[in-house]
């Protein structure tokens, strides 16, 4: 599992009460400011090819504007209808225009890779967190889990080669509510085994409550903090212009 540091098929149906965070829709406090002002570091200048592994073939619908955005100036009836979305594999987040007559779903999973697209005429452009509409903010901590959920494999993957980024951090401290005990925890009971499942997690460090929870909200950490220097999960902040894919 490698560390970027910044210069700078189960559709997803929707989500009952139970499944809503226990804090009231908010972040839980992980980490207290101090400790985090050391993940800061310079935004990324954005320049460079994006690489072929970093690029998105499925995405999660998290809005849909029939009439696009209200602040480029045009007029309604000029405009088309746009999607925002994060994709499942960097969850890069992105806008796209559908094709005509078609109405992508929120909270599905869509194609939006090479060859034929049943939805998505093209990707407009890659955008950031701030660019989020209130509706597609709403829907992001919700798809960011299942997500992480849906992709379970490769996430217990990450617990199983989490490792040291310095002498004195590891990759494991990254993530939310993992503190040093914590994450001596989880170092000692890899050791007897790898883990097999987010369930295996969860039964043999009882203290670790919910691994997808964990692993979604440090990506959702990613995605809002354009400053942060260590990245697990995602590619650094570039706003792409049209047609780039």
């Amino acid at each position: 599992m490698v560390v970027e540091k910044s210069q700078s098929g189960r559709p997803y149906t929707g989500r009952s009460s139970a499944e809503r965070p226990s804090s009231g829709g908010r972040w839980p406090a992980g980490k207290p400011q101090s400790e985090r002002q050391s993940e800061r570091a310079p935004r990324s200048s954005g320049k460079g090819m994006e690489s072929s592994q970093d690029r998105e073939e499925y995405v999660w619908v998290l809005d849909y504007l029939p009439y696009g955005k209200s602040v480029d100036g045009t007029s309604t009836f000029q405009k088309k209808p746009l999607v925002q979305a994060v994709g499942d594999k960097k969850f890069t987040l992105m806008e796209l225009v559908p094709k005509a007559g078609v109405v992508p779903e929120i909270q599905s999973r869509i194609y939006i890779g090479p060859g034929d697209r049943n939805e998505i005429d093209h990707v407009k452009q890659r955008i950031g967190h701030s660019d989020l509409t209130t509706g597609a903010n709403l829907e992001l901590p919700f798809i960011l889990e299942a997500c992480v959920r849906y992709k379970e494999e490769k996430f217990v993957k990450f617990f199983n080669e989490a490792h040291s980024i310095t002498t004195r951090l590891h990759m494991l401290e990254l993530l939310p509510g993992i503190g040093k005990k914590l994450m001596w925890s989880i170092i000692d009971e890899h050791k007897k085994g790898d883990f097999k499942s987010f369930q295996d997690i969860r039964e043999r460090i009882p203290s670790l409550h919910d691994p997808a929870k964990v692993i979604s909200h440090r990506i959702a950490e990613e995605l809002k903090d354009d400053f942060i220097k260590y990245r697990l999960f995602t590619t650094p902040p570039r706003h792409q212009g049209p047609n780039d894919r």
